[in-house]
This record gives structure tokens, C-alpha cells and sequence, in this order.
């Protein structure tokens, strides 16, 4: 008797534990909240990591050019893509800048001011130790067609954002008749300008 007693009591308190450790897992335990807060971090900076911000601008013609295109702008992460398609152009050699003012109100499109130079450098080729403007893009050659497509990436640039040695909203897309020589100061006598977009949102 004094044996199924004590077995029937051996029993019991096993019944008893089981039932605390499964309450205990579907109380939120500090393991299994700890895989759910890292299920969870992975998604949002997956998440963050594919948010991007496109603006599509269109060129207009200046300088009795027949210049036309458009310019998409893509931020994805620290890294702003341009991809810009041109019509209209001389075949050859052009230059394209982004100048300082989203202004191509005037014919010669001059009211785009000077190139974009936040930081107050020497105009030179893109990545030159002697110095560049943020808007130093460089040249690109348009085919017999006067067709031509240029893309340009960097993480000197950014869409909108509160720093304004970055931020290209408010600026300008310049493309110039000739080439840049990346040496002429202050902005490579690369000619008239025969096409501008404003870059706004």
C-alpha cells in the first residue's frame, strides 16, 4: 500500500512540474522572446535596406538646341543613381553638370546658375585629388542618331535629405554643347548650355 502510495505522489508532482514548464513557454519566457525580437529585427532592416526614393526629371532645350530627355534619380541605402536618356544632341562629346539653382527659365540657361560646388573646391574631373565640384558628372559622346545614355552612381549625393553638401533637390541637370576638359576654371569650358531640368519634387 505504503508503494502506491508513494508512486501515485511520484506521479503527481511530475504532473504538477509538466504543466509549470508549459505555462512558462507560453508565457513568454526571456529565450522565446528573445528568438521572436530577432525574427523580428531581421525583417525591418531587411525592410529598411530595400526602402528607395526615385524623381524623374524632363530636360528641356536651351540655346536653340533640339535637346530633349529625361533624368531618373534612384536613392537605394547611402547610394543616388542617375540614368539619364538624351534625343536631339550633336554626335560627339558633351559634358553634363548639376549647376546650383532648379532654374531653367532663361533661354541660354543661364539661370542655373554656376556648377554645384557646396564645398567650395577647384572644378576638376570626378574623384581628382585636386579638387571636384559635387556636380563635376563629366562627359558623355551622344551617336550619329544624337542619341546617348549616362549613368553615374555615388554616395556623395542624396534625394531630400537634411544635409546639404549632399542633397540635390534644388539643383540642376546641365547638359553643354562641348566636352569638359576638366581643367578650365570654374567649370571646364565646355560651351553653351543646350539642355536643363530642374531638379524638384
Amino acid at each position: 500500500m505504503k508503494n502506491i502510495k508513494f508512486s501515485l505522489a511520484i506521479v503527481v508532482a511530475l504532473t504538477i512540474l509538466n504543466c509549470k514548464e508549459a505555462k512558462k513557454d507560453t508565457d513568454g519566457s526571456p529565450d522565446s522572446s528573445n528568438k521572436s525580437l530577432e525574427t523580428t529585427g531581421g525583417n525591418l532592416a531587411k525592410t529598411k535596406s530595400q526602402t528607395t526614393d526615385t524623381l524623374t526629371v524632363n530636360m528641356s532645350s536651351k540655346s536653340n538646341s533640339t535637346v530633349s530627355g529625361t533624368i531618373t534619380f534612384v536613392q537605394s541605402g547611402t547610394e543616388v543613381e542617375m540614368k539619364a536618356i538624351f534625343t536631339g544632341l550633336d554626335e560627339g562629346p558633351h559634358a553634363i553638370h548639376l549647376h546650383e539653382n532648379a532654374d531653367c527659365s532663361s533661354q541660354d540657361g543661364k539661370s542655373a546658375g554656376g556648377h554645384w560646388n557646396p564645398t567650395e573646391e577647384a572644378h576638376g574631373k570626378w574623384g581628382s585629388e585636386k579638387g571636384y565640384h559635387k556636380g563635376d558628372i563629366g562627359n558623355f559622346t551622344a551617336d550619329k542618331e544624337g542619341r546617348a545614355t549616362v549613368t553615374f552612381a555615388t554616395d556623395e549625393w542624396c534625394i531630400d535629405c537634411n544635409d546639404e553638401n549632399k542633397n540635390i533637390i534644388g539643383r540642376s541637370v546641365i547638359v553643354h554643347k562641348g566636352q569638359d576638359d576638366f581643367t578650365s576654371q570654374p567649370s571646364g569650358d565646355a560651351g553653351s548650355r543646350i539642355a536643363c531640368a530642374g531638379i524638384t519634387k
